[in-house]
């Protein structure tokens, strides 16, 4: 038997609430872009994922539903829209992440730091998790985020490294890892990671994975079930059950992982304000 997800439908009074308060301020989140199934639990709890430098990457990634291109330049309103639209959600925690823009001189690291600035301004209690792509690996630009003084750091590697090149072809297994590893060595804060299982990777690899972000300084793992996009992205090799991901988390957790959450649905943002060491 083929063990497939069931989605909890959506509070549609809370989502209708949310996403009049977005368009407001001409923002989007993940949860939205993504039609995430958790996200009336998370905007219930008072969190929420927003997505800045546009809605265009400059990477093709096989499991990512966000269209390719080359981006508009940032936007100078965008750090104000996002502490208002913060401030006017009543969040008590934000994760902000982007697309890649590898067309951008600082890949985009310097808007990171404004949209911080501007939520510490307009909601100075508010905890603020960076969830940045990797800035090929620039220094300065991970100094800029660094810099900026966010409550937590996270980059995903998504997946093993055999099949990194197929699902992530303009990324590398190896520059992920070496960009944790800058945040851990020169962060006082968590360091997280995430990765996808169903993409046809083994138990085996997925351990290894582990082990590699554990030692590079990452403290914190999320693991959840790959789920295709549209008949164009990578196919699912396979739906693992409940006991495989509660395996996984006890896998990660002997490993040394001081905060892990593994399960079918969860997503790098998931309980990302409970997630913590």
């Amino acid at each position: 038997m083929i063990f497939k997800p069931r989605v909890k439908a959506p509070d549609p009074h809370l989502i209708a609430k949310t996403d009049n308060i977005l368009r407001t301020h001409r923002l989007t989140t993940v949860c939205e872009e993504s039609a995430c199934p958790n996200r009336t639990e998370c905007y219930a709890r008072g969190t929420a994922t927003f997505m800045i430098l546009g809605d265009t990457c400059t990477r093709a990634c096989r499991f990512c539903n966000v269209k390719t291109d080359r981006g508009l330049p940032p936007d100078p309103t965008e750090p104000e829209r996002v502490a208002a639209a913060v401030r006017d959600l009543r969040l008590r925690y934000a994760v902000i992440t982007s697309v890649d823009r590898d067309d951008l001189s600082d890949y985009g690291s310097g808007q990171f730091a404004a949209v911080m600035e501007a939520i510490r301004r307009s909601a100075p209690e508010v905890k603020i998790e960076l969830l940045t792509p990797d800035f090929r690996g620039d220094r300065a630009a991970l100094d800029t985020v660094l810099a900026a003084g966010p409550d937590k750091l996270a980059h995903n590697e998504e997946t093993v490294r055999r099949l990194s090149p197929a699902i992530r072809p303009q990324s590398d297994y190896d520059r992920s890892l070496e960009v944790l590893r800058y945040f851990a060595e020169r962060f006082e804060g968590p360091v997280k990671s995430s990765l996808m299982a169903g993409l046809g990777e083994t138990t085996e690899e997925l351990l290894e994975t582990m082990q590699d972000l554990y030692a590079v300084g990452v403290r914190e793992l999320t693991i959840g079930q790959y789920l295709q996009p549209t008949p164009r992205h990578a196919p699912v090799a396979r739906y693992h059950p409940p006991e495989y991901f509660a395996m996984l988390e006890k896998a990660a957790r002997n490993i040394g992982f001081e905060a892990v959450a593994s399960g079918i649905l969860v997503r790098s943002s998931y309980y990302a304000e409970r997630l913590s060491i």
